[in-house]
Parts: C-alpha cells; structure tokens; sequence
C-alpha cells in the first residue's frame, strides 16, 4: 500500500472494485504506535485484577495438590487478554488496516486472522457530516455503525482514525461534497 498521507495512481486490485468515473485520490494507513484512551486505562486495570487474582487463586490452589490450579489458567489468560489488547492488540489491527479515498467513497479494509480480510466502502456526499479530529496523527470521522454488545447495540463512529496530514485529507473529502473531485 501507499505510504500515508501520499497522493498515489490506481493500483492493480481495485478492478471491478471502482465505479465508472470513480477515482483514487488517497490512501493511506493509521499509525500503529501505541495510544491509550481513558478507557483504556480503566479496562488495563480491570484486567490486571482480574488476571492478579486468578494467579493468587492459582497458588493457593497448587498448594493443596492436585491438578485443580488448571483452572484458573483460563481466567489467567483472560485476564492477560484484557490487560495486552490496548497495549498490542489494537496496534496490530491498525498496522493491517488501509485506507482509500476516492472522488466518491471512503473504503476502510483490513486483514487481521481475528475476522479475515474486509473491506467496507461509505459514500461521501454533500450531506455526509464530517468530524476532523487534529492532532498528530489526526482523525476524520465520516460514518456511524450500530455495533451488537450486551445490552443491545450502540452507535460506533467511523472513520480514517491516526492518520497524517489529517487537515489535507479532509480538504480533499470538502472537495469531495462541493462536487469538484
């Protein structure tokens, strides 16, 4: 793929993939460093606990002999699970993700053998409402998913998240809905 924030030509692949008249204007990956959020800390925290505990389960189990200490390893590694995917998890998938803009679409596809390879498009129109978060990287979020959890569903926002040149890119989605890509 392109190097971020880089204007790049069609590339092979995209081949029954684009509209008629439909062109590539950007692509680009987010950074895959390291960034935690609020809540992140909060479930990094949760996990060690948890984790903690079933370890001190897990030797005062063993002390007693047997094989019955096993079972906690399960909690262990859930435990563990919930403390590393901040820290590992969500780089890894940022680092197999890219993203395209083209005078029409935004596409987002990844590859990740969690789910296998993906690729979503979202169309870009004068109503589309865009957010441009800045920073650097910055983000731009253009799209909203309703995501299953527990309870029911909640609304995700969708976007190119950590990318750079975040302002340029966004000049180009305004460019987009004026109608002038």
């Amino acid at each position: 793929m392109a190097v971020p924030g880089k204007n790049t030509p069609p590339s092979y692949g995209w081949d029954g993939l684009l509209d008629p008249g439909e062109k590539i204007l950007w692509q680009g990956q987010p950074d895959s460093g390291i960034r935690l959020r609020i809540g992140d800390y909060i479930m990094i925290v949760f996990g060690l606990f948890f984790g903690g505990f079933a370890l001190f389960w897990m030797v005062l189990a063993s002390a007693a002999g047997g094989g019955f200490w096993a079972f906690g390893l399960l909690h262990f590694a859930v435990g563990a699970g919930i403390t590393l995917w901040p820290i590992f998890g969500r780089p890894y998938v940022r680092h197999r993700t890219w993203y395209t803009l083209t005078n029409k679409r935004a596409f987002i596809a990844s590859k990740t053998p969690f789910q296998g390879k993906t690729l979503n498009s979202y169309p870009i129109t004068a109503g589309t409402s865009l957010t441009l978060e800045q920073g650097r990287p910055g983000s731009i979020f253009f799209a909203t998913e309703r995501r299953r959890v527990k309870n029911g569903t909640r609304e995700v926002r969708v976007g190119f998240e950590h990318i750079e040149n975040a302002r340029d890119v966004f000049g180009k989605f305004r460019t987009i809905q004026r109608g002038e890509a």
